[in-house]
């Protein structure tokens, strides 16, 4: 009887302990061995370890559960628990979230950090109406121009297909007068082989996750913007957790945003000394291809801050405090 008991007893345990265990999905958009991805599965590490499993994350990288533009939306409607994007790819549906890819506004990792901050408060409030809260941000190392001949000046950039992955960078391609075509990360390396792609803005990680140097020969290093990825949650999920797992959640983001950072800065000293010994040309951009990506950095913002309104106004007088 008494071992009838224990029995019983046993897999009573061994039930609660599996109800109480909370699995979540995390769609991210870029290859394993990118550093977002990376840190993102550090993170997924550190909840487990320091939740003692009670809190599973299973990272989908690739776009391999969800596309690029499909995780925002999958994380709102609980598709997924918790996600991954790239912030500025939703500027559509709300200036605000394109702070970052704003050209020549934040274009030094200390402007990035310094921005984020400025940006946090309105996306809190924003996102909170969504159903949903940021809960930390890593910046891509520098955006460059990547070209399949020497670029002296904008002019040169004139019929060019060019890859836009955000309104920014559709924008850009409009004011060059280059052939704007929208190709998300995983398809970049298939539309550079079949010459969709002539050339594009990007930071050397990227560049070297692609295999951009076996289709194009310049990067020019014009630190234009450091667009975010910033990992979502979903805020009914997240409320549904007891309080040590949001401590324990709360806790690993802060470390994977101060991670990240670091990981970010070592990725763009590594990705353009492994680009150049694939035979990129990794040059400064010219003062004549400077002054005009700066023109149209200053056209943007104008135009920027007239479409976002009072707020968009406000966060950037908050970031040149």
């Amino acid at each position: 009887m008494k071992l009838k008991y224990a029995f019983f007893a046993a897999a009573l345990a061994l039930a609660n302990q599996v109800s109480a265990q909370v699995k979540w999905d995390l769609p991210a958009a870029y290859p394993a061995g990118n550093f977002h991805t990376e840190n993102l599965v550090q993170f997924a590490s550190d909840v487990d370890k320091a939740t003692g499993g009670k809190l599973k994350i299973q990272v989908h990288a690739n776009a391999s559960l969800f596309k690029a533009p499909e995780i925002k939306r999958a994380v709102q409607g609980s598709q997924a628990q918790i996600g991954e994007i790239l912030i500025s790819n939703f500027s559509n549906e709300w200036p605000i979230f394109g702070a970052d890819a704003l050209p020549f506004l934040a274009d030094s990792y200390d402007a990035s950090v310094k921005l984020w901050r400025a940006q946090k408060p309105f996306l809190d409030k924003k996102l909170g109406e969504q159903g949903m809260l940021a809960l930390y941000a890593v910046p891509w190392p520098p955006q460059g121009i990547y070209a399949k001949k020497p670029l002296n000046s904008a002019a040169d950039l004139k019929g060019v297909k060019w890859r836009a992955y955000n309104p920014q960078t559709a924008k850009i391609a409009e004011m060059v007068g280059a052939i704007p075509v929208t190709v998300q990360a995983a398809e970049l390396s298939q539309a550079l082989a079949t010459g969709v792609v002539e050339s594009y803005m990007s930071s050397g990680s990227t560049g070297f996750d692609t295999k951009t140097y076996e289709h194009l020969k310049y990067w020019y290093d014009t630190q234009a913007w450091l667009p975010k990825n910033v990992v979502l949650v979903n805020k009914a999920a997240f409320d549904a957790l007891d309080a040590p797992t949001k401590q324990a959640l709360l806790k690993a983001a802060a470390d994977a945003e101060t991670r990240g950072l670091a990981a970010s800065k070592k990725a763009n000293d590594e990705t353009l000394a492994k680009l150049k010994a694939n035979g990129m040309n990794i040059l400064p951009p010219s003062g004549q291809l400077k002054a005009d990506m700066k023109k149209i950095g200053d056209v943007m913002l104008k135009e920027w801050i007239e479409k976002a309104g009072p707020e968009g106004q406000a966060l950037v007088d908050n970031f040149r405090k």
